[in-house]
């Protein structure tokens, strides 16, 4: 079950980066201030951060596995 640990932690850390990634995005269009381009980038970064959120709750989710098991 350690392995499954390791893989949990992996995931948790590589949803975390691109929920990082994800912020630093949304402050450098926020900053680029054309508000037409800024809205069609959004959803596609929305959509991003929703895929980290998912990868990081899965990295949880493996952890607890590992743990409790």
């Amino acid at each position: 079950m350690a392995r499954l640990i390791w893989v949990g932690s992996a995931l948790a850390i590589i949803g975390l980066l691109m929920l990082g990634w994800c912020i630093w995005r949304a402050l450098a269009i926020r900053r680029a201030g054309d508000p037409e381009s800024a809205k069609a980038q959004m959803q596609v970064l929305l959509a991003i951060n929703m895929a980290a959120v998912g990868i990081a709750a899965m990295g949880l989710g493996c952890i607890v596995m590992g743990l409790i098991l």
